[in-house]
């Protein structure tokens, strides 16, 4: 007798999955849909991790060789195993605080790619040198103030990538770690300052990403804060995030563009069902990474040339000190045209008076005085 799960009870998994469900309440979802029937614990976390996984190398095959211009940097903050404030030295390396950084195109709204992992500088390396193995083309990108992302983006796009950082300035005098209850208190004004290149400071913006950051927290049920919901094993949390990833470009339709990321951005032309997408995931073969290739400018009609040594374009830019300017052509100047001269017009003049006028002369004319009535005249 085959142990293999029955198709209809797959889909049902997946589709609690993809609704934000914990493991323990998919089991007792499909207990109430089979009629008592209910798929065991371990049986729904293998799956998880084997769909997690397909998902994982769904999107490598599917999202490479992009031509996003606009790219936004953000983190959504989970933990595996307990907090880090519970963390103790006979603890696996793996619990505590995870982060898992976020790449978005600002737009299609695609997550571009996306790695879990502690946050520093070794992942955000990691999670750096994938972006660049995916993209054709020099984008303009934004991140919050993480130091690590100057370092990292540096290497991996050369000094000539237009990069700017948004930092946020937070009123609480205290520290506070990144599992508290509500937002920080912040000043309303964020810095914004440019890394790399030349960004159009119109466009810095981590507002994007940050709100996929919600949506992703609806999807995956256990990178919500303040639940049960956890992972327990850093393989299993990461094979959660692609599901939640990677259904999202596939399946999920932005109510703004009334199509999928993944369609908006060319990736496929139609919106995946459920079960094509769990298809899709338990048959995806093992393929090979995206391989970095040269990155052409978003605008080459303002490029002059590219620098040896992948170090950037040589671009054109208006203005700037000791900049002289081409004088702009002249329209030339019509021909004056003679206009009739206007007729001389006699007027008679004025009669001749010898009298000499004097300003103190005048006095009031007499008048006749006249008895009035109030009731009138009297007959």
């Amino acid at each position: 007798m085959s142990n293999e799960l029955p198709r209809e009870k797959k889909l049902a998994v997946l589709a609690a999955l993809v609704d934000g469900a914990s493991e323990r309440a998919v089991g007792r979802m499909t207990e109430a849909t089979f009629e008592g029937e209910a798929v065991h614990l371990r049986t729904i976390r293998r799956l998880a991790l084997r769909l997690g996984e397909g998902a994982q190398r769904l999107h490598d095959r599917l999202v490479r060789d992009l031509s996003c211009t606009l790219i936004e940097i953000d983190e959504i903050w989970s933990y595996v195993g307990k907090k880090q404030a519970r963390i103790t030295a006979k603890d696996p390396a793996d619990f505590g605080d995870v982060y898992c950084f976020t790449a978005l195109d600002k737009l299609s709204r695609m997550v571009i790619t996306w790695h879990a992992g502690k946050r520093d500088q070794e992942n955000t390396d990691l999670f750096i040198a994938d972006l660049r193995s995916r993209l054709l083309v020099m984008p303009q990108m934004t991140s919050d103030g993480f130091p690590c992302y100057p370092s990292a983006i540096g290497a991996k796009f050369g000094p000539g990538v237009d990069y700017a950082q948004m930092h946020k300035v937070f009123r609480s005098s205290g520290a506070r770690d990144d599992d508290y209850r509500t937002e920080q208190p912040r000043h309303p004004i964020v810095t914004k300052h440019a890394v790399f290149g030349a960004p159009d400071m119109a466009k810095v913006s981590t507002s994007y990403a940050e709100r996929q950051n919600g949506t992703q927290r609806t999807i995956t049920g256990r990178i919500r804060r303040h639940v049960y919901a956890f992972s327990k094993r850093l393989p299993n949390h990461r094979a959660a995030l692609a599901i939640g990833y990677a259904w999202y470009n596939l399946g999920r339709v932005v109510r703004s563009l009334r199509v999928t990321p993944a369609m908006q951005a060319g990736v496929t032309d139609h919106i995946w069902s459920l079960e094509e997408f769990m298809d899709a995931c338990l048959s995806e073969p093992a393929g090979e990474k995206p391989v970095k290739q040269p990155l052409a400018h978003r605008m080459p009609e303002r490029i002059s040339r590219e620098l040896p040594g992948g170090r950037g374009f040589l671009k054109l830019v208006q203005g700037g000190k000791g900049a002289e300017r081409a004088p702009l052509p002249s329209a030339p100047t019509p021909a004056p045209v003679a206009e009739p001269m206007p007729s001389i017009v006699s007027y008679p003049a004025p009669p001749e008076d010898d009298r000499q006028l004097d300003l103190l002369a005048w006095k009031p004319k007499a008048r006749e005085q006249v008895q009035l009535s109030l009731f009138g005249e009297e007959e």
